[in-house]
């Protein structure tokens, strides 16, 4: 079983509406404070979450799935889930009525927003409207149609069932500085190289190298958000120099931290 982590919860929000939607298809925003949370919910419509600054935990059983600001949610109608933010966040909801979901996955999993959905959301934002407009109602059907286009993934920083790799991945979350090679990790949590790699492929669906820089992503974007340099950033990482970091970072979000800062700040500490 996975270990239950206790969050501290500053900040309680409830979705605008509970049994019907106000239009076939609702887009809203919400600025959410550092430790907010949404409770336990099980909606009849779908919901696509993406976060403009921050990241966003979508809790759902035992899976925990967290998505960056390059990534989105994808929650089918349905599904039993909570939501909680570290940091502070500002997001987006879409809720989409269940006959325009058909293309979707029936699983909940992280969407990888391409830069056509990354505008489209960033418009929507920038100009809020009366969901019921025709021509709002348009556009956002133009937008679930290219969701159905994007490419999906598991979460990108699973979590595992496996006890002994579990404890593993936990010290490397409390301290995402530790550099130890695979052998040492290998050889502190009591197995051998080989049967640590086929853990990480098999629970993870990835090396525990490509893990590890993922967490060291999402670490890192609240720190840059909050405006703390890439060079401080980096050390705290575990990075012997910026450029090493820098490296790692356009490789797995296709630009460079000061970019991607820049870009994806939010216009408005408002919610919408």
């Amino acid at each position: 079983m996975k270990k239950k982590r206790t969050k501290q919860i500053d900040h309680v929000r409830h979705p605008p509406f509970a049994d019907k939607m106000p239009a076939p298809i609702y887009f809203r925003t919400e600025h959410m404070p550092a430790r907010g949370a949404y409770p336990v919910m099980r909606h009849p419509w779908s919901e696509f979450v993406y976060s403009y600054s921050g990241i966003t935990e979508v809790q759902a059983g035992d899976d925990l799935f967290l998505a960056p600001p390059h990534l989105g949610l994808w929650i089918p109608a349905g599904t039993e889930h909570t939501s909680f933010n570290h940091n502070e966040t500002v997001h987006c909801s879409l809720y989409i009525s269940r006959k325009y979901c058909k293309p979707m996955p029936d699983e909940l999993c992280v969407v990888v927003v391409t830069p056509l959905v990354q505008a489209i959301l960033d418009f929507l934002r920038d100009n809020p409207a009366d969901n019921n407009q025709s021509e709002r109602q348009r556009l956002l059907r133009v937008l679930v149609d290219q969701l159905a286009n994007c490419q999906i993934t598991g979460s990108y920083v699973p979590a595992t069932s496996n006890p002994d790799l579990d404890a593993l991945l936990q010290e490397l979350r409390n301290d995402p500085a530790d550099n130890r090679s695979l052998d040492q990790l290998a050889a502190d949590f009591d197995m051998s190289k080989r049967t640590l790699m086929r853990h990480c492929q098999l629970e993870l669906g990835m090396s525990l190298t490509e893990w590890r820089q993922r967490l060291k992503i999402v670490r890192a974007l609240p720190l840059l958000q909050g405006g703390h340099s890439v060079e401080s950033v980096a050390l705290d990482l575990g990075y012997g120099t910026s450029s090493s970091f820098i490296a790692m970072f356009r490789r797995l979000t296709g630009t460079s931290p000061k970019r991607f800062v820049a870009t994806k700040m939010p216009q408005t500490n408002e919610p919408m």
